[in-house]
């Protein structure tokens, strides 16, 4: 039996690889996990309360005295060193990493104001006038170290979408091997392997049911809620939930080839792509070490300019400068927000291969649909009023047949829950129709053109009936015995029950419906009357496709192309945002920038609230974020020393970690968003 990758392998790549790449800034301080960080803010946090205490500084800042004895004056020296040593050291190996890939960033400013610091301090220490900062060295570096465990938990927790999707997949399956059943590995099931899934057991593999019936649970990967019946010849998702019943199942797809493995990959992807939102907090956290770096000069010259008998207050408001531009908040901005949105879409069935095609999707004017397997089923369905009996008959004559007809007729009846008599001495009538003997009476279903050949009348009450369904490009049959036509069915690519309303949503956020179908302008017209469509493009090629987006592209409005992927390519590809539908086990499609997992057409209303509200609450943490450097700076240098305003290193470093605290959790009430 050949080994393969186990399904749970994505995840684990994706967390090797993906370090939270929109993080200008950041080095490589995103791979780290949040328990280390907390680690090194509680121990930092017990070494600075004896710096605190012990800090002459600080005594006299406060204007009090202290426990003091022989030595004590060098015990905030003692742990102030320490501190920088185990809480600093992870910002200067973060700088180093910076400055080698020629991106400076958060991490250099914070090593550049810890490095001053500790050198003033060490000087003043060993005898140069002045204040020294061990006191604020020790609360800046903690400071700083609790702002990264918040700012590595709220990352962490976006990306745990990835971890959620992971358990879905059981780590053992019950293979059928002869007459009896074995637990298993799942990383070693193969190709045509049969597996027990017992009632309430996930699903282990993407596979085909070879026998029993049940209802199972696909909420998770497709965004349905409703139960989804399954029996032989269903195919089956890794992750989904059996219901009642057990299921065999036939193996098709396992590891990485699984739906969830690639719904876990376009996460994976979609969250360490780039949006212009993000590019745009990259180079202004780039520039803002610049402004930062030339701002600390200035200060220095100025104040050096200004009081050049107190070096200690002209390091201090360097330090400040250098530590409230920290781009902790601007780096965190776009990221966090992103990474939300694409795990809430995940779990909507909504999967974004691209941040800029989510980004694109909040200006979207037009939605062109492709008709087949869109907003229809793409299968044959009854249509119309239908006699109970004259469908039970003509289920019974169909009943034997695989015509794609026969399976609509005898589905219709049973979801009518009709009783279907037996039939015998079925025979097909060549293409034309077929014909059985149910009880005593011999029936024939068949087309219009075995009514002409037998030169039969259709009763009054048919003619109207057949013309009008003709026009809207059904297929109409009969059920014929002897000489009497005893009623009609007609049938067509049915529509989807949602698509009604999934229109109805768009128009009332103000977008413009269109319909592209390669049938006939009857057929065309006939599904967007019933939707209330009133754009129709008919009988249109599949290479003409992507020319209908062009069009609809002529007069600058923005046009989001929805197909089923396998002859939309072109067209998914031209319009502005492509979105891929009924992709359930099929993730993969490279052309749509947005796939919807599940066949719901809803969810392209869902699509746009959730671009949306994504652009909103990057628009609010950009403007967070900025607007604070933009205030933090001036004050930290000191332009209001003169009315009594001032930020030592350590309060500018708490106003820092704010801003970021304040943007993780305007981040965060993403997360109640409701897409429907």
């Amino acid at each position: 039996m050949d080994h393969t990758h186990s399904p749970a392998e994505p995840v684990e790549a994706h967390h090797e690889h993906h370090e939270h790449e929109g993080h200008a800034g950041h080095g490589d301080h995103s791979a780290h996990d949040p328990a280390v960080f907390r680690r090194k803010f509680w121990l930092s946090l017990i070494l600075t309360i004896p710096t605190l205490v012990f800090s002459m500084g600080l005594q006299d800042i406060l204007g009090l005295s202290g426990p003091r004895f022989p030595g004590s004056q060098y015990i905030p020296a003692v742990f102030g060193i320490a501190i920088f040593l185990y809480g600093g050291l992870v910002f200067l190996k973060g700088a180093v990493t910076e400055l080698r890939s020629k991106q400076p960033g958060m991490m250099t400013l914070i090593s550049l104001a810890i490095v001053v610091a500790l050198g003033y301090s060490i000087a003043v220490t060993l005898g140069l006038p002045g204040m020294d900062f061990w006191w604020e060295l020790a609360t800046l570096i903690t400071i700083m170290l609790l702002g990264h465990w918040i700012e590595m938990s709220a990352v962490m927790g976006a990306q745990d979408a990835l971890g959620e999707l992971a358990k879905l997949l059981p780590d053992e399956a019950d293979l059928v091997h002869g007459d009896h059943v074995m637990p298993v590995a799942v990383s070693s099931l193969t190709v045509g392997d049969h597996v027990l899934v017992r009632p309430g057991a996930s699903i282990p593999v993407d596979g085909e049911v070879v026998d029993g019936a049940s209802d199972v649970n696909e909420s998770l990967l497709t965004g349905e809620s409703a139960a989804v019946d399954k029996k032989t010849g269903s195919a089956v998702i890794a992750g989904s939930v059996n219901g009642s019943g057990a299921l065999t199942i036939r193996v098709t797809k396992t590891g990485g080839e699984t739906a969830l493995a690639g719904i876990m990959k376009l996460v994976a992807d979609a969250q360490s792509s780039k949006s212009t939102a993000q590019l745009l907090a990259d180079r202004a956290a780039a520039l803002l070490f610049y402004v930062a770096l030339g701002a600390a000069i200035v200060t220095l010259v100025v104040w050096l300019f200004i009081r050049p008998d107190d070096p200690a207050f002209v390091l201090e408001r360097v330090v400040s400068v250098l530590v409230i531009a920290c781009p902790h908040a601007l780096g965190l901005a776009i990221p966090l927000v992103s990474q939300i949105s694409t795990a809430l879409g995940a779990r909507n069935g909504i999967l974004v291969k691209n941040r800029l095609a989510l980004e694109e999707a909040r200006g979207i004017s037009v939605v062109l649909f492709d008709k087949t397997g869109t907003l229809t089923t793409g299968r044959q369905g009854v249509i119309g009023e239908v006699d109970d009996e004259v469908l039970a008959l003509a289920a019974a004559v169909e009943s034997k047949s695989e015509h794609a007809i026969a399976r609509a007729i005898v589905e219709a009846a049973k979801e009518r829950k009709l009783k279907v008599p037996r039939s015998k001495g079925f025979s097909s009538l060549a293409g034309r129709g077929v014909t059985a003997t149910v009880g005593d009476r011999e029936l024939t279903v068949a087309s219009r053109r075995v009514v002409t050949e037998r030169g039969l009348e259709l009763p009054s009450e048919l003619v109207n009936e057949t013309r009008e369904v003709a026009a809207g490009g059904a297929t109409v049959v009969y059920l014929i015995e002897g000489s009497s036509i005893l009623g009609m069915i007609a049938l067509a690519d049915t529509i989807r029950p949602e698509s009604a309303e999934a229109v109805a949503l768009l128009k009332k956020r103000g977008v413009r419906v269109a319909m592209l179908t390669g049938d006939s302008h009857e057929v065309g017209d006939w599904v967007a009357g019933k939707l209330g469509i009133d754009e129709v493009f008919a009988e249109v090629l599949p290479g003409q496709k992507s020319e209908v987006v062009a069009k609809l592209q002529a007069d600058g409005s923005k046009v989001a192309m929805v197909g089923d992927g396998v002859n939309d390519a072109p067209a998914l590809a031209t319009a502005d945002v492509g979105i891929a539908i009924g992709a359930g086990t099929d993730v993969a499609i490279e052309s749509a920038g947005i796939v919807l997992a599940s066949s719901d057409p809803r969810g392209v209303a869902e699509t746009l609230t959730l671009s949306r509200a994504t652009w909103r609450k990057e628009l609010q943490n950009l403007f967070w974020a900025t607007g604070y450097n933009a205030v933090g700076i001036p004050l930290a240098a000191g332009v209001l020393f003169g009315a009594g305003i001032l930020l030592p290193p350590a309060l500018a470093a708490v106003f820092m970690s704010v801003s970021t605290i304040v943007v993780a959790a305007n981040a965060q009430l993403l997360r109640l968003l409701r897409l429907r």
